[in-house]
């Protein structure tokens, strides 16, 4: 039995993210295109939006690999923040971004939405550069092989990798220990 979550988890987004001021957003396009390559009978609905006083909240359930799930998601603006009495076109806009962190649920990007954002510097300020992005993505490419492989390319990096990564070395280990188990 194949592990659909890591095979998506696996994909490196990182050139599909794009920037909206300090926010980054995956291309729903982009995200739907590899969804389909890897599950073609993948598909998703909308619910009625709900309203939460002026506000209001989207919700799509992506089915994948016979698997449903669902995100919600605020209709807002560029800043994140919730728009009261939003028009027709900011609610379709809201609907593709809550497909995006539905399909993410399934492994693909999830590792973008960490804390709503890209993975952030120490002093928490701005996005972790994209030298130490790349890093990441090989490291969880290495825990796809088992945790003796995770354990090599971890110990390949300079400390100050290792150091700004540090809190992404439990998913890396968990990861690779399901990698080993869907081998065995």
């Amino acid at each position: 039995m194949s592990n659909h979550f890591a095979e998506l988890a696996a994909i490196n987004c990182s050139k599909y993210v794009e920037k909206k001021g300090e926010l980054s957003y995956l291309s729903w396009a982009w995200a739907v295109d590899q969804l389909l390559r890897k599950d073609p009978a993948a598909n998703w609905h909308y619910s009625d939006p709900l309203k939460w006083g002026e506000t209001m909240m989207v919700v799509c359930t992506v089915t994948a690999f016979g698997i449903a799930r669902t995100m919600h998601l605020p209709v807002m603006d560029h800043r994140n923040k919730a728009i009261a009495n939003p028009d027709a076109f900011q609610i379709n806009t809201a609907m593709q971004r809550c497909l995006v962190k539905a399909i993410a649920l399934h492994g693909l990007g999830l590792y973008i939405y960490a804390g709503e954002d890209l993975p952030r510097t120490e002093d928490g300020d701005k996005p972790m550069d994209a030298a130490i992005t790349n890093h990441l993505q090989e490291l969880r490419d290495a825990s796809l092989n088992g945790m003796k492989a995770l354990e090599t390319a971890w110990k390949a990096k300079q400390a100050a990798v290792r150091d700004a990564l540090k809190d992404e070395l439990p998913a890396l280990k968990l990861a690779a220990t399901e990698a080993e188990k869907q081998a065995a």
